[in-house]
């Protein structure tokens, strides 16, 4: 908090009148100190933090392109995909995943993964397969539900600063995010952020076992009109008719045991 300094007057002390002489000039008037200037503090990792849940609880939709960029730290493998994102207030989520580029054919769209907050569908186009998962037994982590206003980032997570300089530019704040509970999906989540606006420009997370997901989103629309059809799957859609459906929370099968063949008689 800036102190107001108080103004501080000069004494002064009348002396014996000089013999006559020519008028003295007229005194200068005094002027009073200006105010100390006002020194902007960085903020912390906690105001930032708090910045980025009020952005995104504060909106309604958002449209925007994505690059995500996965590294496998024991095969140091690296894995580049390019798609668009939808969001749709309340806990609905769309992306599309787009597949390689073919010569002299549009861009086609390889895989979706489609919540309409109930349910979440990973939709496999290539292989032609849908994983359908319940919502109500398999909830989205904090580090994605907050883009659409919920979970509470401050409850899960302890906030840094990080000033490696590894993630964003220099004008960014880089939030280096620990889960308060031991996790397998997080060792670190990092969130780079806008300081202007508190939009997440970069998120990355980092695993128990060093593997690095690293999203970054371009082009954010946030006015744009986002449809609640966009975030519905049809089951029984012709378009996936040949497609497999999987039901991703029923128990797993045990593998059949195997007989060891008979011995034969001598």
């Amino acid at each position: 908090m800036i102190k107001t300094l108080p103004f501080i007057f000069g004494t002064f002390f009348a002396q014996p009148a000089p013999a006559p002489q020519a008028a003295a000039p007229a005194p200068a008037p005094l002027v009073a100190k200006a105010p100390a200037a006002r020194v902007a503090t960085a903020p912390t990792a906690a105001e930032i933090l708090s910045g980025v849940q009020k952005f995104y609880a504060g909106i309604e939709n958002v449209n925007a392109k994505f690059r995500q960029e996965v590294v496998n730290a024991t095969f140091g493998r690296k894995d580049i995909s390019d798609g668009q994102l939808w969001i749709r207030k309340p806990g609905k989520m769309r992306w599309d995943y787009y597949g390689k580029k073919q010569k002299d054919k549009p861009l086609a769209i390889a895989k979706h993964f489609i919540s309409n907050g109930t349910y979440l569908y990973v939709v496999d186009r290539e292989n032609k397969q849908v994983i359908k998962k319940d919502l109500q037994k398999n909830l989205l982590p904090t580090a994605v539900t907050f883009l659409y206003g919920k979970g509470d980032l401050a409850a899960d997570f302890t906030p840094a600063i990080d000033k490696s300089g590894t993630y964003g530019a220099k004008s960014d704040h880089v939030l280096k995010l620990t889960p308060k509970a031991p996790s397998a999906q997080y060792k670190h989540l990092f969130l780079v952020v806008d300081p202007g606006t508190s939009r997440v420009k970069e998120s990355i997370i980092i695993d128990s076992a060093g593997n690095t997901n690293h999203f970054r989103f371009f082009e954010p629309d946030f006015k744009a009109p986002v449809k609640d059809s966009w975030f519905e799957f049809d089951e029984k859609s012709p378009a996936v008719k040949n497609y497999r459906i999987v039901d991703g929370d029923a128990p797993e099968k045990p593998a059949p045991a195997t007989v060891p063949p008979a011995k034969a008689k001598p």
